[in-house]
């Protein structure tokens, strides 16, 4: 009797786990479609090492390629900068690999996705480009000046983490970080998560800065939200600090013109752990301190953030002094 009861209370329990695994698929498959069919691919897809890269490009002139950060996709970047620089460049925004449109790859170290975005570069017969990453995208940048063929002429890092940091991530991301995690966390997060959550997320990035107006849907922001993208994400992000503590010794290899843009208020990735004690290692990084700036300076400082870009053309020799006669 005893082995009955138990064998029907484990039956049941199978029956349940089934149905609520079986909810949680099917709101995850149906958000995830409503997601793609509200905000379809904007640019043009590459087939980079048999893996599907995609990439908005605009405007004419000096090749400017913009890398976003974690979270997102390229139209972070283009909302925030591509009206301005495609007056003076041909801007080129790559969706990072497994984020925004793009296929994940098996190397999702900022190795592989700078050797992967560089590939994309070289079909896009890319040269010299100025590199523009803001967030987890200015790390990308630096590995790519450090590890890839096609070198740019010159970076400009938003708010980038370059250095490695005291202390653990947020516990969201470290849930992940385990079999179990990884596995049950992105289905649960696609299916469950409120609108809600993503705008209080989204606010304290910016934080102390407000958010522009409407900025969640220009962005599509909710393309984060499918769990093929979440999986990707929490893998990079976990990964990080790792990644950053190896490649950090590499750095006095770095002599091109840099271009260090950060907030003082930035606490995402503190200034005094990352760009500044940066700018005292490199001789040829420039640092810009936007005073009570969060994270996202390219939308609240945005003649500032130009204005840097506009320096590291002008140092690498793209564009021409204006002290030049």
């Amino acid at each position: 009797m005893t082995w009955q009861r138990l064998a029907a209370k484990i039956l049941i329990t199978a029956a349940l786990l089934g149905g609520v695994s079986a909810v949680t698929l099917y709101r995850a498959q149906s958000r995830e479609a409503a997601i793609a069919a509200e905000f379809p691919p904007e640019g043009q897809f590459l087939t980079v090492n048999g893996a599907q890269v995609h990439v908005y490009i605009t405007g004419q002139g000096p090749d400017l390629i913009l890398i976003h950060g974690a979270s997102g996709n390229a139209r972070d970047m283009t909302v925030a900068l591509a009206s301005d620089l495609e007056k003076s460049y041909r801007v080129i925004a790559f969706d990072r690999p497994g984020l925004g449109w793009s296929d994940p790859i098996p190397d999702q170290s900022l190795r592989g996705q700078a050797l992967q975005l560089s590939d994309a570069a070289a079909q896009l017969n890319v040269h010299d480009p100025i590199i523009v990453g803001q967030s987890y995208g200015g790390s990308v940048a630096l590995a790519w000046a450090l590890y890839a063929p096609v070198k740019p002429r010159a970076l400009v890092l938003i708010s980038a983490p370059s250095l490695p940091w005291p202390g653990a991530l947020d516990i969201f991301y470290r849930l992940t970080d385990s079999t179990i995690g990884a596995a049950l966390i992105p289905p649960l997060a696609s299916a469950f998560t409120p609108d809600s959550y993503l705008d209080a997320t989204i606010t304290a990035i910016f934080a102390p800065d407000p958010v522009p107006p409407g900025y969640a849907k220009a962005i599509a922001a909710k393309l984060t939200m499918r769990r093929s993208t979440l999986r990707a994400n929490f893998a990079q992000v976990n990964n990080l600090r790792p990644e950053i503590v190896a490649q950090e010794p590499l750095y006095p290899q770095l002599t091109l013109p840099i271009e260090l843009i950060h907030g003082s208020a930035d606490t995402i990735v503190p200034l005094a752990i990352h760009s500044e004690p940066l700018a005292g290692r490199l001789p040829s990084a420039h640092l810009t301190v936007i005073e009570g700036a969060g994270h996202m300076p390219h939308y609240s400082h945005r003649a500032e953030t130009l204005a840097a870009i506009e320096r590291a053309a002008e140092r690498s020799g793209l564009r021409p002094s204006p002290q030049s006669p």
